[in-house]
């Protein structure tokens, strides 16, 4: 089993972040001719989303959907004022 680290630094609240070239790196550097990889996110206000990328309004559209649906400011009891980026990192995945 192989297993390496990506690190990712995030610039905004809400972001998508295309990691693709960096798993196509760490997949071709780890010698693995045939298998799997998992892509995992020990973060619980992250989310690994599959996307083709092709067209960067999607990626606002998301956001812009997903704070119409969840929104920041919407009375949750969680202390931290993160509650909304809880919902939204589990249901993107």
């Amino acid at each position: 089993m192989f297993k390496s680290i990506i690190n990712v630094t995030t610039h905004h609240r809400e972001e998508f972040i295309d990691i693709t070239t960096q798993i196509r790196d760490v997949v071709k550097t780890s010698g693995v001719s045939d298998g799997i990889c998992v892509v995992f996110v020990p973060h619980t206000t992250a989310s690994v989303t599959i996307n083709e990328n092709a067209d960067p309004d999607v990626r606002s559209d998301i956001i812009a959907f997903l704070n119409k649906l969840i929104p920041q400011n919407a009375n949750f009891d969680h202390f931290e004022g993160n509650s909304d980026a809880h919902i939204k990192s589990s249901m993107m995945g």
